[in-house]
């Protein structure tokens, strides 16, 4: 069975998302092992400078790094990625579970995005928009994007 780690920075807390993501999460368990983990944002100062934002950065990329299984495929999500149809994913994700490497790692960092050492450590940089959403939301799309790969592989009517 694939494992699939979403690794979040910053805590979700409204409630029309924590529902909306437990939704998908309960949906993913049929198909993978679903692990979700929620790294604390750095905090910062009301105007930050280039240079706090950067050791804020670094200090995430370093919690990151630390819950990225070794032997998984890491995707970084973010706005300068690769933009793909929902069968690309579906495929990416037939392709991880028939591969030596049956486990998925996708990050979504901060409110300031992820630091370069985990996007040049990344197997794949994936956009979902060049729109901006805010990073809670974020973590529906895409849990409900993995969840749509999952049934594009099945086979389903979910995919319309």
């Amino acid at each position: 069975m694939l494992s699939v780690r979403l690794i979040c920075v910053g805590k979700m807390r409204e409630k029309f998302y924590t529902d909306a993501f437990a939704e998908y999460t309960k949906r993913l368990g049929a198909y993978c092992k679903f692990e979700h983990i929620e790294l604390n944002e750095q905090r910062l100062s009301d105007s930050p400078s280039s240079k706090e934002i950067s050791s804020a950065l670094e200090k995430e990329a370093s919690d990151i790094s630390k819950n990225i299984p070794d032997t998984a495929f890491t995707v970084a999500m973010c706005v300068e990625g690769k933009q793909m149809p929902s069968e690309k994913l579906a495929a990416l994700i037939k392709e991880r579970e028939l591969s030596g490497r049956p486990k998925i790692c996708f990050i979504i960092g901060g409110s300031f995005g992820l630091d370069e050492s985990i996007k040049k450590r990344a197997d794949l940089r994936l956009s979902m928009s060049e729109m901006t959403f805010p990073h809670h939301l974020a973590r529906v799309m895409l849990a409900e994007q993995i969840y749509r790969g999952f049934k594009i592989n099945e086979g389903s009517r979910y995919h319309k």
